[in-house]
């Protein structure tokens, strides 16, 4: 791959048209009735509990502008960044129910953070499943200095030498603070964990050496490997990635059943019409099978999905009780 994912994204950014004035998103306020066969006769908002720039930005950003010109009306991105996503999340979920507010969430936001924040503002289920855009398994890799090239020589190291691992998270109740606890409770060692305050940060004191490890997306961790600066272990998802055919996954390791996947989906106020969230899921699978918008994900280390709101709804409730669990057996605490 000759261009970083960094560029291939700031790339899909900068091909995306124009999709709201100002003016438009403010009149997703009002409340208004839907008629399923008129739909949208306006702007639709899709609200993403991140800053722009990142893959949680760029990838409704390119179903929205694909939507957009299905429908003739503009498709909002709407950034409310803060709180671990939480922000943008509650206004979501306290949006009118008339089908022109969605949300952009991530996996941890509807799996993680209403376990590890008991004093969160608004339900989860108050938000609607319509349907899984895409998912990106982390990879675990290492710096060069750390005298393993594979799972079994790091547990090996790790095991030998307690406490001289470190990994590093952009924060506490990440994805990947969560797959290294995992990591430790299914391998049987203690790496300790190092939280930053955001991914960039956590990646750069693995680069620099004065963390060890790191549980990080394909679409982050890809450019450093292929520089050498990274040493890729294992895939902690399902299958090997076309990316790095050559690494296996943690479950090929010795691990079966191991399986940290991000995901993406989209939510809809709960009390949503069924046939305007039909017709979401519909149209957003249709898009994701265009070719060029695969090519563009995998670019960003995406795989795209587009399943029903039911099969979405069975993916965040079997999650849930999955990472309750082992947010229990490593005992994390609570974060406010």
């Amino acid at each position: 791959m000759k261009r970083s994912l960094r560029s291939v994204a700031l790339s899909v950014l900068a091909a995306l048209p124009c999709l709201a004035a100002s003016g438009a998103a403010s009149a997703q306020g009002a409340s208004q009735p839907t008629t399923p066969g008129a739909y949208p006769s306006r702007a639709v908002r899709i609200i993403v509990p991140f800053a722009a720039g990142g893959v949680a930005d760029v990838l409704p950003r390119l179903v929205g502008a694909k939507l957009a010109e299905k429908w003739g009306q503009p498709v909002v991105v709407d950034n409310k960044p803060g709180a671990a996503g939480n922000i943008g999340m509650e206004m979501v979920a306290r949006a009118a129910p008339d089908g022109y507010t969605l949300g952009l969430a991530p996996a941890g936001n509807l799996t993680v953070n209403p376990i590890l924040f008991p004093k969160l503002s608004f339900d989860v289920r108050d938000l609607a499943p319509v349907t899984m855009l895409a998912s990106s398994p982390n990879v675990l890799v290492v710096h060069p200095e750390v005298p393993a090239r594979s799972l079994k020589e790091l547990v090996s190291y790790a095991k030998a030498n307690p406490g001289k691992l470190n990994f590093s998270s952009p924060g506490n109740g990440s994805g990947a603070h969560l797959a290294g606890e995992l990591f430790n409770l299914e391998a049987g060692i203690r790496s300790v964990h190092v939280p930053y305050n955001g991914m960039a940060p956590a990646l750069k004191d693995v680069l620099a050496g004065q963390v060890q490890m790191m549980f990080g997306g394909i679409s982050v961790v890809l450019p450093h490997v292929q520089a050498g600066k990274l040493v890729p272990l294992a895939i902690a998802g399902p299958r090997r990635l076309p990316q790095l055919p050559n690494v296996p996954t943690v479950a090929e390791s010795g691990y079966p059943g191991f399986d940290v996947t991000s995901w993406y989906g989209l939510v809809a106020p709960k009390g949503t019409p069924e046939a305007v969230v039909r017709k979401w899921q519909a149209e957003v699978a249709q898009v994701l099978r265009e070719p060029d918008v695969r090519d563009k994900l995998a670019g960003l280390g995406l795989e795209p999905v587009g399943n029903s709101p039911q099969a979405f709804g069975s993916t965040i409730a079997a999650e849930t009780l999955k990472w309750r669990a082992i947010v229990h057996r490593a005992n994390i605490p609570p974060l406010q």
